[in-house]
């Protein structure tokens, strides 16, 4: 699983993390409530097995796939020298100091035109995507768009077969104490249920801007990464996206975080339209209140967020506020913490009129702001160089070669031996990892070949009936055959 940081804190599919502090303990109250009647869509009341069986054909695998450099820094051998042998030595074998890495992830559907909602961090760098259906069904993904700040991203599938959509519900009401279900493909196993309760809400893990996550105790492991977390009702109210895990196994340990449904849904609903997030922009720099600052402002207790700058000519200082102003609300939401602030703004449309109170010198005012475009960090001249840098010379990435006696000789081909050889396979090509330099190709999708001219053309006729392109390779004892997918 690729790595996403979040500080000391570690997403699923990657290394563990470390948790600094001790927990405190709260005495049990001495009287307490009967527990309440459970009775949603879909349980029973007894077990999740209504539930789950319901729930489980919106859930998908995400199965990814990218071409990385080995990373050893020293220069691989070219067939044929008297030193291609350390290739092999220094674990480059012979893709040129090129290897294939795999990662594996959650997601679920979200509508029937085959967009999928996943974690930032299960496709980011992926050169290909699939999405493993319910039922085993496997599906070329695309990446519509990702943002790193919230650590989403939406995919789209071919919509030929049958999808079962996912229902977001909504997680401001969602609390502490309610069942919930997390379904997903933890350690690659595939289709997993775990249920747990909502063991917090609003928590910061010092991931990022936007931290307000759903903990649970549901059982969250490598690879839940971007599957859902429903309620009783069958609703996604959050995004598997991290967990706390001491020691070297990565496992669970009952400490599991979520991106809240509401946050993901307005995230989402920019990545299908724009390819990328547009965030509203304020225009300023904030800073926490604590106990002091709160009485100096007339304030209880600290909550609010105090403007320590502005940006020239921005939203907030056309709308007349200063530096030293209280923010208490903003879009008649009140702002507890700082860290409030930047997660309204966040989800708020650009252009929007915007209601906000503050106090000033003691007194309580209010102002109107217009919020301006904020840059995105996934920004459409990027994906559109990643893409141009992936483009093949040829529909499969592979350079084929006449096969000259002196290729013979060194490779122990036969001179009854017809086909073409491999000279190189190029990065972001499905054959690297399949294919060898030296490989000698004999037949292209069943027809015989004898130059290179014939193996593009037998592909590209391949690819024209939407079928990948099947290879079978010469071997000293017995051929082998191998299926390569076109670009």
């Amino acid at each position: 699983m690729l790595a996403y940081g979040l500080r000391a804190w570690r997403t699923f599919g990657c290394a563990l993390a470390v948790f600094a502090g001790a927990a405190s303990l709260t005495p049990l109250a001495s009287a307490q409530s009967a527990p309440r009647a459970i009775d949603r869509p879909g349980f029973s009341g007894e077990d999740f097995s209504a539930l789950a069986k319901r729930l489980m054909p919106s859930v998908v695998n995400i199965s990814t796939r990218q071409t990385v450099a080995r990373g050893d820094g020293l220069p691989s051998f070219p067939p044929g020298s008297p030193l291609n042998e350390f290739n092999d030595f220094f674990g480059r074998g012979d893709q040129g100091g090129m290897r294939r890495q795999s990662a594996l992830g959650s997601g679920f559907i979200i509508d029937s035109q085959g967009h999928v909602v996943t974690n930032n961090h299960v496709i980011e760098e992926a050169d290909e995507i699939d999405v493993v259906l319910s039922d085993g069904t496997v599906l070329s993904a695309k990446l519509v768009g990702r943002d790193e700040e919230t650590d989403l991203a939406l995919l789209k599938v071919d919509n030929k077969v049958v999808l079962v959509p996912a229902v977001f519900g909504n997680s401001d009401t969602a609390q502490v104490g309610e069942w919930v279900v997390a379904i997903g493909n933890p350690f690659g196993l595939g289709g997993t249920v775990t249920a747990g309760i909502i063991s917090a809400r609003n928590r910061d893990i010092s991931a990022g801007s936007f931290d307000d996550f759903i903990q649970t105790d549901a059982a969250i492991n490598r690879g839940n990464s971007g599957g859902p977390l429903f309620n009783l009702k069958g609703e996604v109210i959050g995004i598997n996206t991290a967990i706390f895990s001491p020691g070297d196994s990565g496992g669970s340990v009952g400490v599991g975080f979520s991106v809240p449904s509401n946050l993901t849904k307005s995230v989402v609903a920019q990545l299908k339209r724009y390819g990328s997030t547009r965030r509203g922009s304020l225009g300023v720099m904030v800073r926490a209140v604590d106990q002091q600052i709160a009485e100096a402002y007339g304030l209880k207790r600290p909550e609010g967020a105090i403007i320590t700058g502005l940006t020239k000519g921005g939203p907030a200082e056309g709308a007349g506020l200063k530096v030293g102003d209280l923010i208490t609300a903003f879009n008649n939401q009140p702002i507890r913490e700082s860290r409030d602030l930047s997660r309204i703004i966040g989800v708020a449309q650009v252009g929007a009129q915007i209601s906000v109170r503050y106090i000033r010198g003691g007194k309580p005012a209010a102002t109107t702001v217009r919020l301006a475009a904020q840059p995105s960090l996934a920004a459409p001249e990027e994906t559109a160089e990643r893409e141009a840098a992936r483009e093949l010379s040829n529909i499969l990435g592979v350079t084929f070669g006449v096969i000259e006696d002196a290729d013979r000789r060194r490779n122990g081909i036969p001179a009854s031996v017809r086909g073409v050889i491999v000279r190189q396979i190029e990065t972001g090509s499905d054959a690297l990892g399949k294919l060898r330099l030296g490989s000698v190709v004999t037949e292209v999708n069943f027809q015989p070949v004898s130059n290179p001219e014939q193996a593009i053309a037998a592909a590209e006729n391949a690819d024209q009936a939407g079928k990948p392109v099947l290879l079978q390779v010469w071997g000293v004892n017995e051929a082998s055959f191998v299926s390569v997918k076109t670009r």
